[in-house]
């Protein structure tokens, strides 16, 4: 028989009420943070009003809101996947956000989180000193496509090309791409890092946030990250696998001032160890420090 008992949770009546509810929901399951939000009150407001189709920088003015049964449902369905199944609350959404940007996400891709886009809505300054010179960016393992976007928003006379090797990932980047009107400047290419790009090609800036975990890391992770493509977290024993091929070539493909940025996370123990002979400049963000590194031209040539 079914159970024809009343759902206590038919008390939540308000916002503000579905907001507590989903606070004390998330720490009690003991979720893990890391895809959008740090805390489980920013995260139960975020999905309690993407579920009731409200303004998500706008929470003060709907607090007292009564809802009606069907967004009540849509709200705890969101909160309940996230912590019955560990679902990353950007998969739940469909959407990220990154330095201001909306972004169009599911499983495959990673959630856009890289530290990279401050460097470059700030221009890359100081290492750049005048953006609409850079006329050409390269971001490989591009992913959603997100840093390839912003670069083309950050300098805009570049022309961007992003290179990935998942089909599906590049899938979504198009979708993000056209979302942002610049199919005319951002250009994807399917294919292993540099391998799909036209011989001789140059560019101003390479960026690349690829697979770097290694995998005594890989093997701990929360089951949050085992919802994202492993292939683009995981990097060998070290976590430098990705990285060094793109140390390999990268130098051929930049231009005589050209700039490489690389995200490595928490493997600057593990780049060191495994080129000792580069000495990069490491950027510092708001949220991260020792896990960008920055390169010329110069440093990479053989």
């Amino acid at each position: 028989m079914a159970d024809l008992s009343p759902d206590p949770r038919d008390a939540l009546l308000t916002v503000r009420d579905l907001i507590r509810y989903g606070v004390s929901r998330l720490n009690a399951a003991g979720v893990h943070f890391g895809h959008g939000s740090d805390n489980a009150w920013d995260e139960a407001i975020y999905l309690v009003l993407h579920a009731l189709h409200l303004p998500p920088d706008q929470l003060d003015p709907f607090l007292d809101a009564r809802v009606l049964p069907d967004e009540r449902s849509s709200a705890l369905s969101f909160i309940d996947r996230r912590c019955d199944q560990r679902v990353p609350a950007p998969y739940l959404t469909r959407e990220a956000w990154l330095q201001g940007f909306r972004f169009y996400v599911d499983e495959r891709v990673i959630v856009p989180r890289s530290p990279i886009a401050e460097l470059l809505v700030h221009h890359l300054d100081p290492w750049i000193q005048h953006p609409d010179e850079i006329t050409s960016v390269l971001d490989l393992c591009t992913g959603s496509g997100c840093l390839a976007i912003i670069a083309a928003h950050a300098f805009p006379q570049a022309l961007v090309d992003a290179t990935d090797i998942s089909q599906d990932a590049l899938d979504v980047a198009a979708r993000n791409v056209a979302d942002h009107a610049l199919t005319d400047r951002v250009t994807l290419h399917h294919g292993s890092l540099f391998e799909p790009l036209a011989r001789g090609s140059r560019y101003d800036v390479i960026l690349s946030n690829p697979p770097y975990v290694n995998s005594e890391s890989m093997r701990a992770l929360p089951d949050e990250y085992r919802r994202e493509p492993e292939i683009a977290l995981a990097g060998g024993a070290n976590g430098m696998d990705v990285v060094a091929a793109i140390l390999e070539r990268a130098g051929e493909f930049l231009t005589d001032q050209g700039l490489l940025l690389i995200e490595i996370g928490h493997e600057r123990h593990h780049f060191e160890a495994a080129f000792p002979h580069l000495d990069p400049v490491w950027l510092d963000t708001a949220a991260a420090q020792d896990q960008i590194l920055l390169l010329t031209r110069e440093q990479l040539l053989p």
